[in-house]
C-alpha cells in the first residue's frame, strides 16, 4: 500500500469519556540503563549490538511461543496482560446487549469457549463453502469475489480506499495485487531446498484444510494441485517487494470504465457496481502489469479450480477461529514452518488479540484512561519539537543538496502533522454486530464492519485527524500522503520513553524513533511526496542524482551483510528503513546536544559511562532480541526492516561521533574506512 508503516524489528458508545486521562499514573522507576543487560565481555569497538544487549539476550531465551522476542515483543505482551486486566474486569460486570463492554466480553468468550468450538467444527463455515461451489458461471464468480472481498479476504487481489496520491485531500479506489496464502512470490518461484520443503508443508497444509472441512481424498488432492497452479500463476505476475517500493510505477488513474475495457481478469464492471463504486468515477490500479500478466495467465484455468481456490481462501482465513484441529493445522503451517515457534499463544492470548483487533480503538480508550499519563504526551510534544528544530539544522547543513531543494524539503518538515498518545475523536462501533453465535460469525461481521468503514470514505475528504494505528500498539509511523507522525500511547514507555531516565538515554531512544518517523518523510519513498502529502518530484535533478549516489551506497552495504549461511540482506528492500535508522541518530544526537547549549556543563558521567555514550547505549538497547533462523529467513524475504543486530551493528558504523565516543580504530571490528562512510541525511 502506500502507506509508510514502520514496524519493530517491526496498529464509542457504552464506553465513558477521558476526563480521567490528565491523571498522573506514576510507576516504580526504571533504570535509564540497566546494567545487568550488557554483555561487558564483548568490546564496543567489535559488536556493539551484544555489548549493550547480551545479558538481556541471556535474561530473555526465546519462549517456545515466539520465533522472534525482543523488546517490542516484550511491550507488546506487557500490553496484552494490560489489556487483559481490562477484559477481566468488563466480564466481572453484567452486561446489556449491544453495548461496547458487552461487544468486547462477547467476542472474548467465543473466543475462550473451546468445548463450543470444538463441537461446532466446521460447521461455521459450511454454508459459506456451499454457496462458492454452487458458483455455476462468471456472473456468479464475480458476486461470490466481491462479497469475499467485502469479507476481508483477498483472493487475486484486493481494493481499498485511501487518499489519491496525486490529489491527497480526497479519497479514491484502488487495486492492489494480493491472493498468494505464503505472502511472498519467492515462496513460490524459488527452488532452493529450503523453498521447495515450505512448499511441500504448505501442499500438505491446503490438503489438511480440505479433509477438515469433510472433502474427500479427491476433492483435497484437486484442491492442492488448483491453489498452487493459481497462486504460481499470481506470484510469477506479482510486483517483486523492491518493485512496489517504486511510487510512480505504482499509481496508474484511470477510469473504472476504462479500466474494464483494458482488462478482462473479471467482469470488472459487475465487480465496482457490487462493491457499490461508480464504474464512471476514477481509480488507481496500483499494479497495472500484474493484472495484465495474471488476465493472460489464467487462460488455462478452469471455473472448477478457480471455486477451489475461492474455497481455500475461505479456509484459510477462518482456521484461526475454529475447532482446535484447524487451529492447530494453521499453527503448524504459518508458526511452525514458516517462522519456526513451537508452541502457539495460548488461548486467551489469541482471543485477546482477536477482540482488539475487532474492538481496537474502543479498548484502545480504555488503555489510555488506566494506563497512559498525560504528562508524557507533554514531554513528547517538547522532544518532537526539538527533533524538528535538529532536522532543519541538518537540511541547511546539507553539503550535497542545492539551496532550493533544502527551502522545499524545509517547507515539507515544517507542515508535519504530529499524533501522539492517542486520537482527540473515538471511533464509533455502534454499527458492528457482535452476538452470541460463532467465533468465525463474528470475525466476518467485524471484517464487513471495518470494510464498510472504509468504503464509506470513498469520494470523500481525506480525515487527517483518523489514527491508523490504536494507542496500546507498541510502534510508530510516518504516513506519506497526510505528512503525519504518530506516536502510540504503548511506545511512550520504558526503554523508549523513560521519565526517570536522563535525557542523553532519553534521546537515545524515543529520540531516535521521532527522528526515524521524521526522517521517513524524506527517505526512498517519502521524498517523492510534497509537504501536502501529494506524489510530486520537488526534488531538482541534480540533488536526485546526489542522493541516489548515497543511498546506492547503504544498499550496498547491507547487500554485503550475510544474515544467514550464503543469504543475504536486501539492501534495497530495506533502503527506507536504513535511511530512517541513520537519520534518526544523526537527528536525535544533534537534539541532544541543543538541549545543552543552555547548561553550564555537560551532565556527569553515570554508571561509569558519560552522556554521548549513554545515548548510543540507549539507541542499540531498544533493538535487543533473540531470534530463530526461520525467522532470519522469512523476514530477509519480506520485511522492510532490517534485522535489529544490523540495525544497530550496521547504522553506527556510518556515524563518525560513534567512533569518537567508544574510540572504535582500524582493525576493530566496528570499523568502516572514512571514504567508505555514508550520511544521507
Amino acid at each position: 500500500m502506500n502507506k509508510t508503516i514502520i514496524a519493530s524489528a517491526l496498529l464509542l458508545a457504552g464506553i465513558a469519556g477521558l476526563t480521567s486521562c490528565g491523571s498522573e499514573k506514576k510507576s516504580a522507576s526504571v533504570p535509564a540503563i540497566d546494567l545487568t543487560n550488557m554483555d561487558t565481555s564483548v568490546r564496543p569497538q567489535d559488536d556493539f549490538f551484544h555489548y549493550v544487549n547480551g545479558g538481556w539476550m541471556a535474561k530473555n531465551p526465546l519462549q517456545p511461543e515466539y520465533s522472534r522476542y525482543g523488546i517490542f515483543d516484550k511491550l507488546a505482551n506487557d500490553n496484552l496482560e494490560k489489556l487483559h486486566a481490562i477484559v477481566n474486569d468488563v466480564l466481572k460486570t453484567e452486561q446489556t446487549a449491544g453495548t461496547i463492554p458487552y461487544k468486547i466480553a462477547t467476542l472474548y468468550q467465543l473466543g475462550m469457549d473451546s468445548v463450543k468450538l470444538n463441537a461446532d467444527g466446521a460447521a461455521p463455515i459450511m454454508e459459506q463453502l456451499a454457496q462458492i461451489d454452487a458458483i455455476a458461471d462468471k456472473g456468479a464468480f464475480t458476486e461470490t469475489l466481491v462479497e469475499m472481498h467485502k469479507e476481508g479476504l483477498s483472493p487475486y487481489f484486493i481494493t481499498f480506499v485511501d487518499a489519491d496520491e496525486k490529489n491527497s485531500s480526497m479519497n479514491i479506489a484502488m487495486l492492489y495485487q494480493a491472493g498468494m496464502g505464503m505472502d511472498d512470490r519467492d515462496y513460490y518461484l524459488l527452488d532452493d531446498d529450503a523453498t521447495k520443503a515450505v512448499r511441500e508443508s504448505y501442499k500438505q497444509f491446503i490438503h489438511k484444510l480440505f479433509t477438515l472441512a469433510g472433502a474427500d481424498e479427491k476433492k483435497a488432492a484437486e484442491a492442492v494441485d488448483a491453489v498452487m497452479k493459481i497462486e504460481t500463476k499470481i506470484a510469477k505476475a506479482s510486483y517483486s517487494r523492491e518493485m512496489l517500493r517504486d511510487s510512480y510505477r505504482n499509481y496508474n488513474k484511470m477510469t473504472g470504465t476504462e479500466w474494464s475495457k483494458a482488462n478482462n481478469l473479471i467482469d470488472w464492471n459487475a465487480y465496482f457496481v457490487g462493491r457499490g463504486m461508480n464504474p464512471e468515477d476514477a481509480i488507481v490500479v496500483k499494479q497495472k502489469d500484474f493484472f495484465n500478466d495474471l488476465e493472460k495467465a489464467m487462460a488455462d484455468v478452469t471455473l472448477d479450480e478457480q471455486k477451489l481456490y475461492l474455497e481455500y481462501n475461505l479456509l484459510n482465513a477462518a482456521a484461526p477461529y475454529l475447532s482446535d484441529d484447524f487451529v492447530n493445522a494453521n499453527f503448524d503451517f504459518y508458526g511452525r514452518t514458516m517462522s519456526g515457534k513451537e508452541v502457539m499463544q495460548p488461548r486467551w492470548k489469541r482471543a485477546l488479540n482477536t477482540t482488539d483487533g475487532a474492538l481496537s480503538e474502543a479498548l484502545g480508550q480504555l488503555y489510555v484512561e488506566r494506563y497512559f499519563p498525560a504528562s508524557s504526551k507533554e514531554k513528547m510534544l517538547d522532544m518532537v519539537h526539538n527533533l524538528q528544530v535538529a532536522l532543519g539544522q541538518r537540511i541547511d547543513d546539507l553539503e550535497w543538496m542545492s539551496d532550493d531543494t533544502k527551502a522545499r524539503a524545509k517547507e515539507k518538515l515544517g507542515a508535519f502533522h504530529v499524533k501522539i498518545g492517542y486520537p482527540d475523536t473515538w471511533k464509533d462501533y455502534s454499527d458492528l454486530e457482535i452476538k452470541d453465535d460463532s467465533y468465525w460469525a463474528n470475525v466476518r461481521r467485524s471484517n464487513i464492519f471495518d470494510t464498510e468503514y472504509m468504503f464509506s470514505k470513498l469520494g470523500k475528504p481525506v480525515d487527517k485527524d483518523e489514527w491508523l494505528m490504536a494507542p496500546q500498539m507498541v510502534n510508530a509511523y510516518y504516513n506519506p500522503t497526510t505528512n503525519e507522525i504518530c506516536f502510540p500511547a504503548a511506545i511512550l514507555q520504558p526503554p523508549f520513553f523513560n521519565p526517570d531516565a536522563d535525557d542523553a538515554v532519553n534521546y537515545g531512544a524515543i529520540g531516535v524513533v521521532i527522528g526515524h518517523e521524521m526522517t521517513h518523510g524524506f527517505d526512498d519513498q517519502g521524498s517523492r511526496y510534497d509537504k501536502d502529502g501529494n506524489l510530486n518530484n520537488w526534488w531538482t535533478e541534480e540533488d536526485a542524482a546526489r542522493f541516489k549516489e548515497r543511498t546506492d551506497v547503504l544498499v550496498n552495504q547491507f547487500n554485503a551483510i550475510e544474515v544467514a549461511p550464503g543469504v543475504h540482506a536486501n539492501g534495497s528492500l530495506t533502503l527506507g528503513e536504513n535511511i530512517a535508522d541513520q537519520g534518526g541518530l544523526l537527528v536525535a544526537r544533534l537534539a541532544y546536544e541543543n538541549s545543552l547549549a543552555d547548561k553550564e556543563q555537560r551532565p556527569a558521567d553515570i554508571d561509569g559511562f558519560n552522556d554521548v555514550q549513554r545515548f548510543y547505549i540507549g539507541y542499540g538497547s531498544v533493538w535487543s532480541q533473540n531470534i530463530r533462523p526461520e525467522e532470519v529467513l522469512r523476514l530477509t524475504k519480506l520485511d522492510p526492516h532490517s534485522l535489529g543486530e544490523w540495525r544497530v551493528n550496521a547504522t553506527l558504523r556510518n556515524i563518525d561521533d560513534f567512533y569518537k565516543a567508544f574510540d572504535i580504530k582500524e582493525g576493530d571490528k566496528m570499523y568502516l574506512a572514512p571514504e567508505n562512510r555514508v550520511n544521507v541525511w
